[in-house]
């Protein structure tokens, strides 16, 4: 008997990722086939959990369980390759996920979480550059490239078991997140005024620190812009300690 191979892999591919929805091929043994579904589906919850342990740890138990098998049914991942899992999950969240009983923060805190793996893995190396300190106020600098600056309506940084806000907060949360000259992911909560300054350097490759400063100065309309710059220098500074900021 001619058999359309095509077709058995898509009936069998059916099955492993939805079992719920499409019936298991009636040519292999149930015990098989139910094996092949469970060493599937482990392998990506697995990935997913590693990835993103807070938002495991909230959801726990079966909630979990069924949105990574949501994740598994749905979603058609378009790399091959297991680090980029995390990015497709939050491809889905994005634009595929549609429960109302989510928790309103899913989104924002596993993309807080994939970002530290992304930049753990991130093949540029950080770069000491304490020596610009000292004249940083001409020097043209530029954020680093394992420096995100990431902006939420939710505080994902203090997400946990024990804090889970409904609503989002009247001010939004301001992150750094870099890698360090030991390759240690860390995170810094920063005020909207170094937000915007480390924004107009995202923006601006190059840009005089001096030019950046007053600029800074000029949007916030201050009685006194050199305090605003004394004190932008000084942040700037710090900064430049942690090679987040580095010269062009």
């Amino acid at each position: 008997m001619k058999i359309d191979f095509s077709a058995k892999q898509r009936e069998f591919a059916a099955y492993i990722r939805d079992p719920y929805h499409n019936p298991a091929p009636t040519d292999v043994k149930e015990q098989r086939v139910a094996m092949y579904r469970e060493l599937f589906f482990n392998n990506i919850n697995t990935f997913l959990s590693s990835n993103f342990p807070i938002l495991h740890k909230i959801l726990d138990g079966q909630p979990w369980l069924e949105l990574a098998q949501d994740f598994f049914a749905r979603h058609q991942c378009k790399s091959p390759y297991f680090s980029e899992i995390p990015e497709e999950f939050l491809d889905y969240l994005q634009n595929e996920r549609d429960n109302p009983d989510d928790l309103p923060f899913m989104l924002e805190l596993a993309h807080y979480e994939w970002v530290e793996m992304a930049l753990s893995i991130a093949k540029e190396e950080p770069v000491a550059n304490r020596q610009i300190a000292d004249n940083l106020l001409e020097q043209r600098i530029r954020l680093s490239p394992l420096a995100w600056l990431l902006a939420y309506q939710y505080p994902v940084h203090k997400i946990a078991p024990t804090f889970l806000p409904m609503l989002p907060p009247a001010q939004p949360t301001f992150l750094i997140v870099y890698r360090d000259l030991q390759d240690e992911v860390n995170f810094l909560e920063i005020t909207p005024m170094t937000y915007r300054l480390l924004e107009i350097l995202q923006d601006n490759e190059g840009l005089l620190t001096a030019t950046c400063l007053e600029q800074v100065a000029a949007e916030m309309r201050h009685p006194n812009p050199d305090a605003v710059i004394t004190g932008g220098l000084s942040i700037l500074k710090g900064l430049v300690e942690k090679t987040i900021i580095s010269p062009c």
